[in-house]
């Protein structure tokens, strides 16, 4: 069984993601994969640089990542520029590591993904985990986290699709607002009802 796991920027997914491995789960993270398929000589960073100019690569040939999100965090239109490169590149990776996962047997699989929904990955997974937070908890971490100021802040959390929105869409919600030992008792007790009570006669079709 494979589950994706989504939610807003800073709502602590990779959190939560370590959990889920620590019960005994495998894990594919999107975000890794991203960095993958921009590695320096890759055609999708080349293609990146092409569409946004050479100052979104170091000196050294790799992608300054914060040159690149201060370009399109702010520019809606960059944005979806961005994703047209990135996405089909790290949808075909995400393919081929979660199908060579599935052809050994596995309890569960767990695909940490942020943009899933935003990336129409939906069928990549059987079911869907939403990790939500509380919006100014939300706020806070990502500040504190990515040192940005409230508006610069704002601005990623609002590029994505609003929580509600997701949780809408999902099969498991987890509200991580709280310490995270509370999270952790959630984490088990859903890993224990996916590999215990679903997965034996869990079917995706």
């Amino acid at each position: 069984m494979i589950l994706g796991l989504t939610g807003g920027i800073a709502s602590g997914k990779s959190s939560v993601a370590d959990f889920f491995v620590e019960c005994g789960a495998l894990l594919v993270s999107a975000d890794l994969l991203a960095r993958e398929v921009v590695n320096p000589g890759s055609p999708t960073l080349m293609k990146l640089a092409e569409v946004f100019g050479d100052d979104i690569l170091t000196p050294g040939g790799c992608l300054d990542r914060e040159a690149l999100a201060q370009r399109v965090f702010a520019d809606p239109a960059a944005r979806r520029r961005l994703e047209s490169i990135t996405h089909p590149a790290i949808a075909h990776l995400a393919d081929c590591r979660l199908a060579s996962l599935k052809a050994a047997p596995h309890d569960l699989i767990v695909y940490e993904a942020p943009l899933l929904f935003e990336a129409g990955a939906e069928s990549r997974v059987d079911l869907v985990l939403v990790i939500v937070v509380d919006p100014a908890t939300q706020l806070a971490r990502l500040q504190q986290r990515d040192r940005l100021s409230a508006e610069e802040a704002g601005q990623r959390i609002n590029s994505q699709w609003p929580q509600a929105d997701k949780v809408q869409k999902a099969d498991f919600v987890i509200d991580n607002s709280g310490p995270l030992v509370q999270t952790r008792v959630m984490v088990d007790a859903l890993y224990d009802y996916l590999t215990r009570t679903m997965a034996p006669g869990f079917s995706s079709s």
